[in-house]
């Protein structure tokens, strides 16, 4: 994977984490009383805080790791214009603005003398030393990151430490699923089919397959247990758009497609898509031991006086693609 492929996945990773977050704080917000209301309110600026932070620290590391400038490429004519309109040196970019600075439509009022070749020889000369200390200054500074990162201690071995420690505690074992953007729906099918609930969606998936395409009659027993419940998220957002579009950042039928038909990751707008349609509670435990509790809601219509729940295991650095949902069963 190229560094264009890079900085494209860390953005819309980045993009997840923002809609999630924002869903999670609306939840939290809307489930506040007056007497909580200060505390929710602290709780979820610091989460927003803590999520801008790290994403301008992975944003900066991979930036600092991959960017390579090539004093050769400077151009003659951006050379001399950047003399003309940035002569502070501050920039390393600066040639390049200035001459997205030049408008062709509104010539400037004074013509631009055409330099002389000691004006362009010194003006490149200048440059090329600007991006020297420029480049120098950006390797020095990976260097520091890649020092710093390797004192750092071992998140991925301390998540689990404590991960370890929450399921004796509530009395859990934990059933890996594999890392494939699927984990999330893996892990609800999973726990479904281990606890026995035998839960229906409260609508009927639309089955979208090839197969069906052709001609064919797929039902949902046809489909993998988590591209079963991927359709059961997909339909219940897209039927209930009220509940889901203000925190889309692009159309509704694209966002569900995506769900039913490709590898997205889900999150915690799937989540509650799942605990409404399915009619049952969610428990998603994380590594600092906090259980986010996502409800069905009054009219899920699950049925009966027990209360269904299911329970999942959070990962933020214990996999290589990032998030990760494992399935949490009940320990004998």
């Amino acid at each position: 994977m190229d560094q264009q492929e890079d900085l494209e996945a860390l953005q819309s990773r980045h993009r997840k984490e923002q809609r999630d977050l924002q869903a999670r704080v609306t939840q939290k917000k809307k489930s506040a009383t007056k007497k909580t209301r200060k505390g929710v309110n602290d709780e979820c600026a610091a989460l927003e805080v803590e999520l801008k932070e790290r994403q301008t620290r992975e944003l900066a590391a991979l930036n600092g790791e991959n960017t390579e400038i090539n004093p050769n490429e400077v151009d003659v004519h951006e050379a001399h214009y950047d003399e003309a309109q940035d002569t502070s040196g501050e920039n390393a970019d600066g040639i390049q603005s200035s001459m997205e600075s030049l408008s062709i439509s509104s010539p400037p009022s004074k013509p631009i003398d055409p330099p002389t070749s000691n004006g362009i020889r010194k003006t490149l000369n200048r440059a090329k030393a600007r991006l020297a200390r420029r480049a120098a200054e950006l390797d020095a500074l990976a260097r520091k990151a890649a020092e710093e990162a390797a004192s750092l201690p071992n998140l991925r071995e301390q998540e689990r430490a404590r991960m370890r420690e929450h399921f004796t505690k509530y009395r859990l074992q934990e059933k890996e699923i594999r890392a494939d953007g699927h984990c999330l729906y893996a892990a609800v099918a999973d726990q479904m089919d281990q606890a026995g609930l035998g839960l229906k969606p409260r609508i009927t998936p639309t089955i979208i397959t090839e197969k069906k395409l052709e001609g064919s009659n797929d039902t949902e027993q046809d489909l993998p247990g988590y591209k079963a419940v991927r359709h059961a998220a997909a339909d219940f957002i897209e039927r209930n758009p009220d509940d889901f579009e203000p925190f889309l950042e692009e159309p509704l039928p694209f966002y569900v497609h995506r769900i039913r038909e490709t590898g997205e990751w889900g999150g915690h707008m799937e989540l509650a898509a799942l605990a409404k349609t399915y009619g049952v509670k969610i428990h998603v435990l994380h590594g600092d031991g906090r259980v986010d509790k996502i409800e069905p809601g009054e009219d899920a219509g699950a049925g009966g006086d027990e209360e269904k729940v299911i329970w999942l295991g959070y990962y933020r650095h214990g996999f290589g693609l990032g998030e990760h949902y494992n399935s949490l069963r009940k320990a004998p």
